[in-house]
């Protein structure tokens, strides 16, 4: 039984991937050959437009890449994504800016406690 839930556990897993879109800015060549229609001369026809021309913006810049037409973007919609267009260009996603001191409002200075008054001399003499 184990050994039954541990076959199926990883071919799930492998399973997977499958249902994942291909990030077109980001996918290998044998990735992007995993796409329904994609072998191996459009795969590397992507990748050439996106070392030429840069990270793709949305998923219908396809059709700009030699080989691709509007019938075969919209067949590859739902199979792939742009992802992180930063990223891909080699940028970060979110860029550290010079950090700045958070803005608090001045608070005045706390005035020193007036000390207690001396105890009054005690003129009863014992």
């Amino acid at each position: 039984m184990k050994k039954l839930l541990l076959i199926l556990a990883l071919a799930f897993a492998f399973a997977i991937p499958a249902w994942a879109a291909v990030d077109i800015n980001t996918a290998t060549q044998s990735e992007l050959q995993s796409l329904n229609g994609v072998g191996p001369k459009k795969a590397q026809a992507i990748i050439d437009y996106r070392k030429k021309n840069g990270p793709f913006k949305s998923a219908a810049d396809l059709d700009k890449v030699p080989g691709f037409g509007a019938k075969t973007v919209d067949a590859l919609k739902k199979d792939i994504t742009v992802g992180n267009a930063k990223a891909a260009a080699g940028t970060p996603d979110k860029m550290v800016k010079d950090a700045k001191p958070a803005a608090t409002p001045a608070v005045p200075a706390a005035k020193p406690a007036t000390p207690a008054a001396a105890p009054a001399k005690d003129k009863t003499k014992k």
